[in-house]
């Protein structure tokens, strides 16, 4: 309870700063929730230390033998050979400052004490090679070991359900398992750091027990206020860093919004680099405040250790001076002790610094394997049920979804409808109905808090998420722009196939693209980033083509287009809305979510959301039908955009002119001046 509240007294104030508020609507400092983080918190004691050495060790030594087994077995023995060579060494010294101090001449004592000499420089010429092959293993082991950890933690967290990405929490332990990837790399150096000390020690700590066994308790007690002062700074900076990390990631989200290209021209535009730069000085300040209440608290812990040390090393030299005086030692064993202390006071302080260091090290490794063990619990299920063949249908049954941290608002509130395959769907709908929601479930990103998605007779719960998702092609009105080449762009579609040419063309031909790719600076090769060497920017409406011909290459059953035409031009809308209705033709699914009510007089069935539920379902012709009973949604809102095209001369000076009653109002248009488009649903 003392070091929780020590801990509680050291804590910074938890005032969001001007820039946390405005910018990101509070603080982004954690609580720490000692519920969570006090296991971590107490492992960090000098007994703890010692009994997770080996599991420490044993730690490292795994993912390094996954890395690279070759370099891991050079490490551990150029390791253990600097141990054996460094403890012959330190005999071999003593040997030379026996016959040196001995009884004779010069000339005897020098002749008497030259093969120990030898012995003593072949000892550090031994050690020198051994260092040297130990840092080129130890070289070639850290990257392989970092990449090694860091394709496990992006192996299961590229697997988990759409829904812990989003979870604060799951990218907070993200956040933390990225940089225990690091970790694990930099725990490759501190391991073969300590196995090196430990043998140094285990040398000096021989040799001293051998010469007089008083002096290995001092030894161990000239270094224990350096241990207490390296693992109390270890859990200061452990603690703040889990703190602070996402306030972190925000001060680098500024930072990047200021060079990078998508936000640029509205920076230029706006002068909006000034207000970024005030912000990230702000959110920096912040940091650096956090960083010198960690120095002086290191600064102050440093300076207490510092003086036991030095009351613990007056003890040890007074007494060895005591042995030397009573004659209880001689004095060539004196000068050995002497050494023998400097060695193993230095290798018991590296031992525990460098110890220290990996068992900080090794919590942010815990924080992957925790990921990784959290990412397996929320991974998306493997195998199940087949789907059939070739559905009929399905069927959305009184299905209920929720948002994560959305105040329990249902997004869908008992949607129940019917997709019939082989037709085009269309949804349609206010923003905030559900249509993209209601999608977003059919292609299995989501699973329904309550009801059931049916294909025929089986439940998607049940089924094969794989076969599921590969029956489906999307073309998002977020789709992502990936910053790759325009062949890649097209046959990431299909990235479990190997790119076709022939299916490349295919596709951008569906999408109306060929002449796009054509006129490329490159062709296929051609990349799509600004900001590279050869990169090359489009505009919204080529994108648009690009992700059309991307849901194409894929070849999905079901072909589901989210306000696809939001960036074409009219003539080329229109050339699409003909390429769907031929897919429909041809016997493909196409689901249509659009706010573009003219354009859905193409489809075969019209579905109608209301927060979050179906209210009305019918052809084109139905729904606009007085004859046809219903809320008359549909309706309503085709009315409202039709009447914003509605024919009207300007009034003349005596009276307005009135047009015939089959003029008054057109169809509502498909261009891109229909309405002004939101992009929710």
């Amino acid at each position: 309870m003392a070091e929780r509240s020590t801990h509680a007294a050291e804590t910074p104030s938890e005032q969001p700063s001007e820039s946390e508020q405005l910018l990101f609507g509070g603080p982004l400092r954690y609580d720490m929730g000692w519920n969570k983080h006090e296991e971590a918190f107490l492992q960090l004691n000098l007994r703890s230390m010692v009994t997770r050495l080996p599991h420490l060790v044993a730690t490292t030594a795994r993912l390094a033998w996954e890395a690279d087994k070759g370099a891991l077995r050079l490490v551990a023995f150029a390791e253990i050979g600097r141990g054996v060579s460094q403890a012959v060494g330190l005999i071999a010294v003593n040997r030379v400052l026996a016959h040196l101090l001995g009884t004779g001449s010069t000339a005897d004592r020098l002749t008497e004490a030259a093969p120990a000499l030898a012995v003593a420089g072949a000892a550090a010429l031994v050690g020198a090679v051994l260092r040297a092959q130990s840092t080129a293993g130890t070289g070639q082991l850290e990257p392989k070991v970092e990449r090694v950890a860091t394709e496990r933690y992006l192996k299961h967290t590229a697997n988990v359900e759409l829904e812990a990405v989003e979870d604060e929490e799951f990218h907070k332990l993200l956040d933390s398992a990225s940089y225990g990837a690091g970790s694990a790399r930099r725990m490759v150096k501190y391991c073969t750091n300590v196995i090196n000390a430990l043998l140094s020690l285990v040398a000096a700590a021989g040799v001293l027990a051998v010469l007089h066994p008083v002096l290995l308790p001092l030894l161990v007690a000239m270094t224990l206020p350096s241990a207490w002062a390296a693992l109390s700074v270890a859990r200061r900076r452990y603690v703040s860093f889990h703190a602070w990390v996402q306030h972190s990631r925000a001060g680098q989200l500024i930072s990047q919004l200021l060079i990078t290209t998508e936000a640029a021209p509205e920076i230029r535009v706006h002068n909006v680099g000034p207000f970024l730069l005030h912000h990230f000085r702000t959110m920096s300040q912040s940091q650096e405040a956090e960083q010198h209440r960690l120095a002086r608290l290191a600064a102050r812990t440093g300076l207490i250790a510092a003086g036991w040390t030095g009351l613990a090393t007056a003890a040890a030299y007074a007494t060895l001076g005591g042995l030397l005086w009573t004659g209880a030692m001689a004095l060539s064993v004196g000068g050995t002790a002497v050494l023998a202390i400097r060695s193993g006071s230095s290798s018991l302080q590296n031992l525990v610094m460098q110890v220290n260091f990996m068992h900080e090290e090794s919590l942010f490794v815990g924080d992957l394997h925790r990921l990784c063990a959290e990412a397996a619990d929320r991974a998306i299920p493997v195998g199940g049920l087949p789907l059939p063949a070739a559905p009929a249908r399905i069927t959305f049954e009184d299905v209920v979804f929720t948002y994560q941290g959305k105040d329990n608002k249902r997004a869908l509130d008992g949607a129940s409808l019917t997709f019939p395959t082989g037709q085009i769907i269309a949804l349609v709908g206010e923003n905030g109905s559900g249509k993209t929601t209601l999608v977003k479930l059919l292609c299995g990103l989501y699973r329904p808090d309550s009801g059931r998605i049916m294909w025929d007779d089986v439940d998607a719960a049940d089924a094969d998420r794989q076969q599921l998702v590969s029956r489906v092609a999307v073309v998002g009105q977020d789709f992502y722009r990936w910053p790759f080449t325009a062949a890649v762009n097209i046959g990431i579609g299909r990235p479990e196939a190997p790119l076709s040419q022939e299916r490349l063309e295919r596709a951008v031909q569906y999408a109306g693209a060929d002449e796009l790719i054509d006129e490329l600076p490159r062709g296929w090769q051609t990349l799509l980033a600004r900001g590279y060497k050869g990169g090359h920017q489009l505009s919204g409406g080529q994108w648009q083509r690009l992700g059309l011909g991307r849901a194409h290459y894929r070849a999905g059953e079901i072909l589901i287009v989210d306000e696809p035409t939001s960036a074409l031009d009219a003539k080329a809308e229109q050339q699409l809305f003909e390429q769907i209705r031929r897919l429909a033709d041809a016997g493909q699914t196409v689901i249509l979510i659009t706010h573009r009510l003219g354009s859905v007089r193409a489809a075969d069935l019209i579905h109608v959301l209301d927060r979050g539920r179906v209210v009305e379902s019918g052809t084109f012709a139905e729904l606009l039908s007085d004859e046809v009973e219903g809320p008359k949604v549909f309706r309503d809102l085709y009315g409202i955009q039709a009447a914003q095209y509605a024919v009207e001369s300007p009034a003349l000076p005596t009276q307005k002119r009135r047009l015939p009653a089959d003029q008054n109002t057109a169809s509502a248009p498909t261009g891109d001046a229909a309405q002004g488009r939101s992009h929710g649903g």
